[in-house]
């Protein structure tokens, strides 16, 4: 239960939802972690809550600096902040909403795997972790922009990987089917029935189930995989 010990983590959307949980998990298990998010005030306790906006390259850089500065060397990098967008059929995505998807969904996620690396390189270690969706595997309907943004997150994370396989480096992804989370509330009904009716399991995921998923790819026994993708679907992906 100590594996993290004399570890440190950020994980950005980490006041609710998948993030609350993996950073409550990675804090049970003994990291000093951060939670990023625009409201951090549900951060858990005994984590640290840093205010800020993932889709802003300069927050994110100072972000990353402050916890090296207050909590230590980074470790673990977990992605976890994320828009479901509007439930909309694809002739009725306006442009300002498929900006406002794609600059958290993907380029939020951009920002931080760079200033990651940036700063885990020069030591020879660390893990990051996506989140992604199996939207971006399968594509659903009525959310055009959240499955392309998704699909990004696993392009970026394959790159990545590749790109930093011999430095000690480890980027991963998780490609999560319908977990009851808050960002649920974004979508409409119809929406949430198709893909829960995609499960062959038949019930949603649980935020602590995929936090699971999280600790074991940012840990130290991940060894012998980068730039992959790890579903967590109750079974809808199975290759």
């Amino acid at each position: 239960m100590g594996a993290f010990d004399g570890r440190t983590a950020l994980v950005t959307g980490g006041a609710s939802g998948i993030g609350a949980a993996a950073a409550a998990l990675l804090h049970e298990r003994g990291a000093q972690v951060a939670a990023f998010d625009l409201d951090p005030s549900g951060a858990p306790v005994g984590v640290l809550g840093v205010q800020g906006d993932a889709t802003d390259s300069r927050a994110v850089d100072d972000a990353v600096a402050r916890v090296e500065r207050e909590l230590g060397p980074l470790d673990a990098v977990v992605c976890c902040a994320g828009t479901g967008g509007d439930s909309l059929h694809t002739v009725d995505i306006s442009d300002e909403e498929w900006r406002r998807v794609f600059a958290l969904n993907s380029d939020g996620v951009f920002y931080f795997n760079r200033a990651a690396a940036r700063v885990m390189v020069p030591r020879g270690a660390g893990r990051i972790v996506n989140i992604a969706s199996i939207a971006g595997k399968e594509g659903n309907p009525m959310a055009a922009a959240y499955s392309a943004s998704k699909a990004a997150v696993i392009g970026m994370t394959k790159s990545f990987g590749k790109d930093l396989a011999t430095t000690g480096v480890l980027v991963n992804c998780i490609a999560p089917a319908v977990i009851a989370t808050p960002i649920l509330e974004q979508l409409s009904q119809e929406h949430v029935d198709y893909m829960v009716g995609k499960i062959p399991m038949g019930r949603m995921g649980r935020p602590e189930e995929v936090a699971e998923l999280i600790a074991f790819l940012a840990s130290d026994r991940m060894t012998f995989s980068t730039g992959a993708t790890f579903d967590i679907s109750g079974g809808r992906a199975v290759f």
